[in-house]
């Protein structure tokens, strides 16, 4: 029931209707994960769910992050990322509250796509690829499989599953990024083969299971990025730019991370 709710609020997400809707409520700023709490929503990778839409409505806007150097992230890493880069903050009733901060890299390597396969959206980049760095500061936050992760800092590297693959529920799309612990991916420069992705990530869940985030189709209406996309039943993103190095030279990428789901309702699935 999940999985058929969500898929249905992905495809409003994408239309004109929604279009129209979100042209107000562009953000400049970055992307971010999803964490949730009992009242909100689920983030999803994605992961993310905060405040009960029942009791107050929630803003989303994009900030500064501080800097890398401030948060003591490795300069091997930090080297590989933008120095600007982006909170997300929600807004309930004049208080602001922290979720994450996201940092994307300068470049992601690029490939030329073996197939226009079914449901993938982003098939010119190369699987194991880093893509960002995400900051959790919330103590509970989730993934799409609702997984709980702990506060820190996590690499996001992409990947594509199989459609029929079991780790991806009833998703009609393939692309996702996997969050490693920062401690644990330290190979920053390389781009790693599928299962050491698998492998590492599993160590931020702790449960066999990779940390999933997904990745949706680009809301084209958002011309600004980064940028929050979000919708009035709790859907919620992140787009923004990457800068693509191919064999054809460099181009951007427009990208959308899906961050916020509505909660499910009691005895769902």
């Amino acid at each position: 029931m999940k999985g058929e709710f969500l898929m249905q609020n992905l495809r409003k997400f994408t239309n004109e209707r929604s279009e129209r809707r979100f042209a107000k409520r562009e953000s400049p700023g970055a992307r971010c994960i999803s964490l949730k709490t009992p009242a909100a929503l689920l983030v999803g990778i994605s992961l993310l769910a905060f405040g009960s839409p029942a009791s107050a409505q929630a803003d989303y806007v994009l900030q500064p992050s501080p800097s890398l150097a401030s948060l003591n992230v490795p300069a091997a890493l930090a080297d590989h990322l933008n120095s600007e880069g982006s909170r997300l903050v929600r807004t309930v009733g004049g208080a602001n509250d922290a979720i994450c901060d996201v940092w994307w890299v300068k470049s992601v390597p690029a490939k030329k796509p073996a197939t226009s396969a079914s449901g993938v959206l982003y098939g010119d980049l190369q699987t194991g690829a880093l893509v960002g760095l995400l900051h959790f500061m919330n103590s509970d936050a989730e993934d799409s499989r609702d997984q709980k992760l702990k506060p820190g800092f996590y690499t996001m590297r992409y990947v594509q599953f199989p459609p029929d693959n079991s780790e991806i529920g009833s998703s009609q799309y393939s692309d996702f990024l996997l969050l490693s612990p920062m401690t644990a991916d330290w190979q920053v420069t390389k781009v790693l083969s599928f299962d050491e992705v698998v492998r590492l990530s599993r160590i931020a869940t702790g449960t066999g299971h990779p940390a999933l985030m997904s990745l949706v189709p680009v809301n084209p209406a958002y011309k600004r990025l980064p940028a929050v996309v979000a919708d009035d039943v709790g859907n919620c993103a992140v787009q923004a730019s990457l800068r693509e190095e191919s064999e054809a030279g460099p181009r951007d990428l427009k990208l959308a991370l899906l961050l916020l789901t509505p909660p499910k309702e009691e005895g769902g699935s």
